[in-house]
């Protein structure tokens, strides 16, 4: 990895010193001659295969199974990824399942949370490695990968074969400018993939769902990296093919997945549910519980938006200015998954709710709805009548907020069969 770093950085001096001083060192003994910007095109056009190759091909079809590629995309995918990375695809898919099984403890394999993020985004690419030379890794989570003939005979047995072909193909199109192309593809995944998502996904940027882990939208707008931005989306619903869930979010991935469905490359087998009301239902039953559970990280979301986010503003009016400042930083801290809320963070929360009754209310109860469906031994005759109950105890709070959200979910109901 830091050879190849070295090499990068040695290569894009070649590069920007063709850009900037007029030469022509790019086309010698190339069979193209592209000029500087083309260069620029052709390395983003090159790294995006391979970014779809890795979003759609080994993230979403082989380690989740949110989708099924027909065999020749597939073993195009696999192919690319051979030349541009020498990812295997068992050991991509085992580490990635092993992730999400011990997400954010001692045995991920690249937590930040337990790690430290300067670790992930400095070793990314050498924390995988690592577990990849893990036989009960491999052995459990590996299930499902490809095992034919090319696989163990071309792609396992000689990784570095692909990569050193890559860098043959780049000097014969494009003569020595071919290096920085190579180099840019040999860094990418291990600098966006294994450092960027890994480490930032997990570290900075906006949740819209509070799953049991600190993933996070790094930015809503999922292009350079495939869609793979939207990490807290796809933690929350890990077997989806599409990691967009709001209107102004875009994933690039799923629009390549719209394209291969369109030929019959790909179907796609599960996306994110979507919640359905009906109309005059003033009753909760069966369906509401099934509804409610279907969608319970939306129902979560609403309850943020609507219960929280306009009670806690009620009590910033009325708050003094010496402890206006405390509720900004604890806010968040009433709707945070409560597991991964660190001891200060506790101890701000406590006192959050220990000096407003309000928050303590809101606060109760939205730790009472998750456990209705938390507790997946009882019988939907026991979560129904525990639903029940939460909403009679909402509609006597006294809180309008609150009131009004028990309302609401008495529309939720379950989609009718085609």
């Amino acid at each position: 990895m830091r050879k190849i770093q070295r090499l990068t950085e040695i290569s894009f001096s070649l590069f920007f010193y063709s850009l900037f001083m007029d030469t022509d060192v790019m086309s010698i003994n190339g069979l193209f001659s592209p000029s500087a910007w083309q260069v620029v095109l052709i390395i983003l056009a090159l790294t995006h295969v391979t970014i779809v190759s890795v979003t759609v091909y080994l993230h979403r079809h082989s380690a989740h199974r949110a989708l099924d590629l027909h065999p020749a995309l597939a073993h195009f995918f696999r192919f690319w990824l051979w030349l541009t990375t020498a990812t295997n695809t068992k050991q991509w898919t085992a580490i990635h399942r092993k992730h999400h099984a011990f997400c954010e403890t001692e045995n991920d394999p690249h937590s930040p949370v337990v790690l430290g993020i300067q670790k992930v985004l400095r070793e990314g690419a050498e924390l995988y490695q690592h577990e990849a030379k893990n036989q009960e890794t491999l052995d459990r989570f590996g299930a499902g990968t490809p095992e034919d003939w090319v696989e163990r005979n071309i792609y396992s047995r000689h990784p570095n074969l692909g990569i050193a072909l890559m860098g043959a193909i780049n000097l014969v199109c494009f003569g020595p400018i071919g290096i920085t192309i190579w180099a840019v593809q040999m860094v990418w995944i291990p600098l966006f993939a294994a450092g960027v998502i890994n480490g930032i996904g997990h570290y900075w940027g906006y949740r819209n769902f509070e799953c049991r882990d600190a993933s996070r939208n790094i930015v809503p707008w999922g292009i350079l990296i495939g869609g793979e931005e939207l990490h807290n989306n796809h933690h929350t619903y890990p077997n989806s093919a599409k990691l967009s869930v709001r209107r102004f979010e875009f994933d690039a991935g799923w629009a390549w997945i719209q394209v291969f469905s369109f030929f019959r490359l790909a179907r796609v087998n599960k996306v994110p549910p979507r919640p359905v009301f009906a109309e005059n239902k003033t009753n909760i039953d069966l369906d509401t519980v099934r509804a409610l559970i279907q969608n319970r990280f939306q129902v979560m979301a609403r309850y943020r938006r609507e219960v929280i986010v306009p009670v806690l503003n009620e009590e910033k009016a009325r708050a003094s200015a010496a402890t206006s400042s405390f509720f900004r930083r604890a806010s968040a801290l009433l709707h945070r998954e409560e597991s991964i809320i660190s001891p200060h963070g506790r101890e701000k929360l406590q006192r959050l709710i220990e000096e407003h009754e309000t928050l303590a209310a809101i606060y109760q109860h939205r730790l009472k709805l998750q456990e209705i469906w938390s507790r997946t031994s009882q019988s939907s005759q026991e979560m129904l009548e525990a639903l029940r109950e939460w909403c009679s105890e909402a509609e006597a709070s006294g809180i309008q907020a609150l009131q009004d959200f028990a309302d609401k979910l008495k529309a939720y109901t379950v989609p009718q069969a085609a």
